[in-house]
């Protein structure tokens, strides 16, 4: 459907138009400047030089219309040869017409044939091409004229700037229709990830949803089978929900780099990032998200530590919440500051712990949490109550405060062990 689309796009291309006016443009100003040699015969010293010229410009005009119909067939060696044939007749034009025609600015041999040339080099190579080919027209018509009179400039700053805009307006044509193609390319594969969506929902959800039931009910291996079943349930609703890839490990904690491919979100660079695709590959079977439908935008580095520092509050679920814990991610997005909550229903801190931990060298909440978030300018606040499971409370402003690179050690200095 997006191949269809995209030669949908080119058969609409501006360029075709261009082409079939340059067409016609060869041939007409070929007869122009064939009947007005024929109206000034006698103002021609040589006129057989002119004659012999017109013979080579005529063949040659009507010969290589197909090359001059659209932009696959107009290469670069006929462009050169198209040029030279160009030159060639304005550098003769003294050896055929008299001294008294040329300094009354009669037109050159080739007359305005030439611009012809010159707007195939504007509509095959953009402005830049048609700059160069408008330049050595110059050079050759004050060449011919000897001095750079009025009516000569005329006609170059004429030529030159056609060649110029109309070189211009192709690419920005050109952009415009990559553009399209490819917004068309999106729409395609957005109607396609939507039916597969929908066959998915009323088929292998609801089968792998009522694996997931049964096996819980019978108990034993097919428990094991049922939790599988809803675990696969969770990723499958993501990839589909969001077309990102989902998470394969089942513990809170073993969520993949959120700075890397993982996310299925390439780099932007110095562009906004949003926030949802970097933390969608943290759901699994015990990590519930709740985030806006609409983006979450974050200066790059700050989006990543954040989602990192999340992933490391996950790490520390897993590791010490016990098996059975569930984590729930909130996100909220406010008017100057992003706001996510990780909370778990675990056994919570004991009071002292985290105390503890850091004075041993365990630094895993000081660093690759606190000190995350304080990379970026932001918070990090825990609450936790023995028996009630622990919150923390990740706080970033939108405008970014002097982020600093991801180190990507915080998670080793404590040897794997965060509280």
């Amino acid at each position: 459907m997006a191949r269809a689309k995209r030669e949908r796009v080119v058969m609409m291309s501006v360029e075709q138009p261009l082409w079939r006016a340059l067409t016609a443009y060869r041939v007409l100003t070929m007869l122009y400047a064939i009947g007005f040699f024929a109206s000034a015969y006698g103002q021609f010293a040589h006129p057989r030089v002119a004659i012999a010229y017109y013979v080579v410009l005529g063949l040659w005009t009507l010969s290589t219309l197909p090359r001059v119909a659209n932009a696959a067939n107009c290469t670069r060696p006929f462009l050169a040869v198209d040029l030279t044939i160009a030159l060639t007749g304005i550098l003769i034009t003294p050896l055929a017409a008299s001294p008294e025609r040329i300094a009354d600015g009669g037109p050159t041999l080739p007359s305005i044939w030439t611009a012809g040339a010159v707007l195939a080099f504007a509509i095959k190579g953009g402005w830049r091409w048609g700059a160069c080919a408008s330049t050595a027209v110059a050079v050759a018509d004050l060449i011919e004229r000897g001095t750079p009179a009025r009516d000569t400039l005329h006609n170059v700053v004429l030529v030159w700037v056609a060649a110029t805009g109309i070189g211009y307006v192709v690419e920005v044509a050109r952009a415009s229709e990559r553009t399209l193609a490819r917004a068309l390319e999106i729409q395609a594969a957005t109607r396609e990830r939507e039916r597969l969506a929908r066959d998915i929902h009323d088929g292998v959800l609801q089968v792998l949803a009522m694996v997931q039931r049964r096996g819980s009910a019978l108990g034993g291996e097919a428990a094991e089978l049922g939790r599988l079943a809803g675990e696969q349930e969770i990723a499958l609703r993501t990839l589909v929900a969001g077309g990102l890839t989902p998470r394969h490990a089942t513990a809170p904690g073993t969520a993949p780099d959120p700075a890397g491919a993982s996310s299925g979100r390439p780099d932007t660079g110095d562009g906004p990032l949003d926030l949802r695709p970097l933390l969608n590959p943290y759901v699994g079977a015990r990590v519930t998200l709740s985030q806006p439908g609409t983006p979450v935008p974050l200066a790059p580095g700050a989006a990543r530590e954040l989602a990192a520092a999340v992933g490391a509050a996950l790490d520390n679920v897993d590791r010490h919440a016990g098996d059975g814990a569930h984590a729930w991610i909130l996100v909220e997005d406010e008017p100057d500051t992003v706001v996510v909550t990780v909370r778990d229903d675990g056994p919570g801190i004991p009071e002292g712990r985290l105390a503890e931990a850091e004075s041993e060298g365990r630094l895993g909440v000081a660093q690759s949490i606190r000190g995350r978030l304080r990379d970026i300018g932001g918070t990090a606040e825990l609450i936790s109550v023995p028996g009630q499971g622990t919150e923390v409370e990740l706080r970033t402003p939108k405008r970014p405060t002097g982020v600093r690179a991801p180190q990507g050690r915080r998670d080793e200095d404590d040897g794997g062990h965060h509280r």
